[in-house]
């Protein structure tokens, strides 16, 4: 077998291990699609459950004053950060407030108020937020006549006091020009006194006439404090969102959670992700997967499988044939690692069938002598049984007893040796009959499989490794643990077996098998399997041995299959005298070993 040899994990590229790990959160479908419904069903909330939200807006430049009263002729640039604290201020409010007649609702005009300076320029935006748009479109310019009128209230107070000021300063000169000029009427011309009583009206004349220009220049100043470039209008559609767009988000959003959730589980998730999680642990190659049932099909109806399961079958024993461990000894040990072995048994059975196809002397060994259900299971399949097959009064009631005869159709024929309740498990399974009977994998074209109980749950398979070497494990990823493989890795290795691999399949516990009321199985069901044998009457020759071919039974022997249901499994129990006379096996097949 060419696969990378056991203790030895296929290493990953990072995209390999990138599209297992994408593949691993598509596991968990459910979880992303409640989040997705979750984001739906949010952004159709809000879009449903908000209000519808208008917005108008006006615009305005703030205009820029040709001369600074206080300083005297420098101009300046506007403060536009100051402005905009300005236009959101108290005073403002109240003023629009007491202009659209409600004087004192200020406080609560000033939320649906927006107030933005776009960079490198000296324009206020004046945005405004109501759940009608002719009433948005009403308050945001009544905010902007406001602060208008207030930047303009705020120059002519500026004004008024400065040339308060300049009045105040120009009243003594006034007085004091008119004490020089009635001066002047009672002095004599050309004399000292009244050409300095000149000198001083001159200079008090040129004074009141420096402030008179003043003050004109402060009176001819224009306050106006902006002007409007956009005047507000009713707004045409509500802003923000709409319904189509929160459910896009609300999609996105729901991806996101959902992704995020199923990423939470698998961290957390301690079962086998895939099939490299498989090798991983058990440090061996994974050599088949089961193909799922069919609609309405359960694997447990028919032992011997067909279709693609029988391809997969014949695959993984072709796979182990050419394997050096298994070819060097030919002992396989099949078992699950905790659970049901119902699954482990079709395997078992089906694998030794294909062995058998090969041309091999196939045993099967069923070593559950705990709850032995193999003989069972044949007895419903065959209708009537032998009394020579299973009779434990004839051959002492020990286990292993005798070896049973199954014919598999085009498969052929392989012996198997049944399970049977026994008193002490332990002493059984390492008894010297157990031994032989294993041993007979020593002979030239021998090949022995061995059924045992799941490995966490009895010590029985880790009983029989040393002697069996090649182990096959049989689990389903989605129902075992990690720590599980790992424990049966350790148990197998540290007992001295090799694992050869793993099969998994993806069909449960296989505890719910569909019956009959009165445990058979349904007609249906029985003509379908009886079709199906029928057309495998003839088995075709194997490589490696000629043909073991069964003869008719006897007129008259009482070895006809009775009932409906004699072929329901694919198997049938043969009775030695329906082997040929020349295979020379009759005798081997019916003593103990």
């Amino acid at each position: 077998m060419k696969d990378a040899p056991a203790g030895h994990a296929a290493p990953y590229d990072e995209p390999d291990l990138l599209r297992d790990q994408f593949r691993q959160l598509l596991r968990y479908r459910l979880l992303i699609v409640c989040g997705i419904v979750l984001g739906l069903a949010g952004g159709g909330w809000l879009g449903l459950t908000a209000n519808e939200t208008y917005v108008a807006t006006a615009e305005i430049t703030v205009r820029t004053p040709t001369a600074d009263p206080f300083a005297g002729g420098t101009v300046d640039r506007v403060a536009m950060g100051s402005e905009r604290r300005t236009a959101v201020s108290d005073i403002v409010a109240q003023r629009a407030a007491e202009a659209l007649g409600q004087p004192d609702s200020f406080p609560q005009l000033k939320r649906g108020l927006q107030v933005t300076n776009p960079p490198n320029t000296e324009v206020l935006r004046f945005a405004y937020s109501a759940d009608d748009p002719h009433l948005a479109a009403e308050r945001a310019n009544a905010f902007v006549q406001a602060y208008l009128d207030n930047r303009q209230a705020d120059a002519d107070a500026t004004i008024a006091a400065q040339v308060a000021a300049l009045e105040s300063q120009r009243a003594p000169q006034l007085e004091r020009r008119d004490e020089l000029e009635d001066e002047l009427a009672g002095l004599l011309d050309g004399s000292a006194a009244y050409d300095s009583a000149l000198s001083d009206l001159t200079t008090v004349t040129g004074t009141i006439a420096d402030l008179n220009a003043a003050i004109a220049r402060l009176t001819a100043l224009d306050t106006t404090g902006g002007r409007v470039i956009t005047e507000a209008g009713p707004p045409g559609s509500p802003s923000g969102p709409g319904l189509p767009l929160l459910l896009a988000l609300g999609y996105v959003v729901g991806i996101g959670l959902g992704l995020l959730a199923a990423w939470v589980r698998l961290v957390f998730d301690p079962t086998v992700r895939s099939p490299g999680d498989v090798t991983r642990a058990l440090h061996a190659p994974v050599l088949g997967v089961l193909p799922r049932p069919g609609r309405g099909d359960h694997p447990g109806e028919q032992l011997l499988a067909d279709g693609r399961l029988a391809e997969e079958y014949r695959s993984v024993a072709f796979r182990l044939a050419y394997d050096e461990s298994f070819a060097q000894r030919r002992r396989l040990l099949v078992v699950a690692p905790r659970g049901s072995i119902e699954t482990p048994l079709a395997a078992a059975v089906n694998l030794t069938a294909a062995f058998a196809e090969m041309g091999m002397d196939a045993l099967l060994v069923e070593a559950d002598l705990r709850t032995p259900t193999l003989t069972d299971q044949l007895r419903h399949a065959d209708g009537v049984r032998p009394g020579w097959a299973g009779s434990p009064g004839g051959h002492g009631g020990d286990w292993p007893g005798v070896r049973v005869p199954i014919d598999a159709g085009e498969s052929g024929i392989f012996d198997l040796v049944p399970g049977r309740r026994v008193r002490n498990v332990p002493r059984a399974l390492t008894s010297p009959p157990a031994t032989q009977l294993i041993s007979h994998a020593d002979t030239k074209g021998a090949v022995v499989v061995v059924l045992a109980p799941a490995v966490l749950s009895y010590a029985d398979a880790i009983a029989l490794t040393d002697r069996v070497d090649g182990v096959l494990v049989v689990c389903d990823p989605s129902e075992v643990h990690r720590d599980d493989l790992t424990r049966v890795r350790e148990l197998v290795v540290g007992a001295g077996g090799i694992l050869l691999g793993a099969v998994l399949h993806s069909w449960g516990s296989g505890t719910d098998r569909r019956e009959g009321e009165d445990g058979a199985d349904t007609p249906r069901e029985a003509g379908r399997d009886r079709r199906a044998v029928a057309d495998r009457q003839a088995p075709r020759p194997v490589p490696g041995q000629g043909p073991r071919h069964r003869q008719p039974p006897p007129a008259g022997t009482g070895r006809e299959p009775q009932g409906g249901n004699s072929e329901t499994m694919g198997l049938r129990i043969l009775d030695p005298g329906e082997l040929s006379d020349h295979e020379g096996h009759t005798d081997h097949r019916s003593r103990k070993p």
